[in-house]
């Protein structure tokens, strides 16, 4: 055991826990995850949304015990290496308003940096935009970055307040067990727990197959600092490829995977939970990696420090199922028919607040 975490915290730690996503991906799908979809933490935070009645798309409605395990695996990890550090007062309410817009911008593309690669790992080519579209929005985050934009640093938790650190752990095991007694307390046996007979929300694996399979990858991932925004703006900034070979080893075995379970399908048209508008697509994912790299890393990667007690990191998440919240209720997301009515709207929206955050909060040389 020793050995292995010296192994995950070493430079090959992040290939490793991109191997385990590549793999274990496509195995939840075949074991009944949307197509494309083994894991999406944008995807999972809408229905999650949706199971809590926060919209009422009543396709995309289901707890998903995929982000619990990615959120529970990091803290177990985070308090078996001593690394469960309690802390926040880092810009909060901005960083709400960043996880709105970065939940908004991945839905109108249908899909999170780690569901971009793995789509495209299916063949999906729409997906090409929309990793190009992350690509610039990460780009203008980093031209911030090196503007000195500085979100301001988040403080260790007091002593009487080192609870505080424990909340998102509380609300996982919250929803576990939403998910597994599902109360029915409205009117007629309905609500507040909905979840859905048909369409993306009601396929999923055995939930305690995801729940295990993202206990894995929560623990690999707080190990090995895996992350997907990370990972391009260190090899930009810094030249430093160490997180990039993570995503390289996620395409490589989700590709495989796929290869083998028979579930490549090559091409744009027809593709599972996906449209084929490539500016949008492009568009949406250039919002959603420009508000990634403002707060600090991708949305698997803030579930995780979540996990390890980061208050700021928990609002961001929160903020996520807020932005899924929105945008399904004004008419935001995409489906596989193409972007909402309204997203255009929201797309100019997001891009100036981000614009404003990153000109506004930068410190003088």
């Amino acid at each position: 055991m020793k050995n292995f975490d010296s192994l995950m915290v070493s430079r090959l730690g992040p290939v490793i826990a991109g191997l385990a996503v590549g793999i274990l991906a496509p195995v939840l799908v075949l074991l009944g995850n949307p197509g494309n979809m083994g894991i999406c933490v944008a995807c999972f935070e809408r229905d999650i949304a949706g199971a809590l009645g926060f919209h009422r798309a009543a396709a995309v409605q289901y707890i998903r015990p995929e982000i619990i395990g990615l959120i529970l695996g990091a803290f177990g990890s985070a308090l078996a290496f001593k690394e469960f550090k309690p802390r926040a007062g880092s810009a909060p309410a901005v960083r709400f308003l960043l996880g709105i817009f970065a939940s908004i911008g991945a839905l109108i593309f249908l899909g999170c940096p780690w569901r971009a690669y793995l789509r495209l790992a299916g063949g999906d080519f729409n997906a090409l935009y929309g990793i190009a579209g992350l690509f610039v929005g990460i780009l203008i985050g980093i031209y911030f970055i090196s503007s000195n934009y500085n979100l301001g640093r988040a403080y260790p938790a007091p002593g009487e307040a080192k609870l505080s650190g424990l909340m998102m752990p509380l609300f996982a095991l919250g929803l576990l067990a939403l998910l597994l007694i599902a109360p029915k307390l409205g009117a007629e046996g309905t609500g507040p727990i909905f979840f859905s007979e048909k369409g993306p929300g009601s396929m999923h694996a055995p939930w305690y197959v995801s729940l295990a399979v993202m206990l894995l990858v929560g623990w690999l991932a707080q190990r090995s600092r895996f992350c997907t925004i990370g990972a391009l703006r260190d090899l930009v900034l810094a030249r430093d490829g160490y997180l990039f070979w993570g995503i390289v080893a996620l395409l490589v075995a989700a590709f495989g995977m796929n290869f083998v379970l028979g579930s490549f399908k090559s091409g744009f048209a027809g593709q599972p939970v996906a449209h084929t508008d490539s500016l949008w697509n492009f568009l949406g994912m250039v919002l959603s990696g420009l508000c990634f790299t403002l707060a600090g890393g991708c949305p698997g990667r803030q579930l995780v420090m979540a996990g390890e007690g980061d208050g700021d990191a928990a609002v961001f998440v929160f903020g996520m199922i807020a932005g899924a919240a929105v945008a399904h209720n004004f008419g935001l997301a995409s489906s596989g028919a193409g972007i909402g009515a309204h997203a255009p709207t929201a797309f100019v929206i997001g891009m100036i607040f981000c614009l404003c955050v990153g000109f506004v909060m930068r410190r003088k040389a």
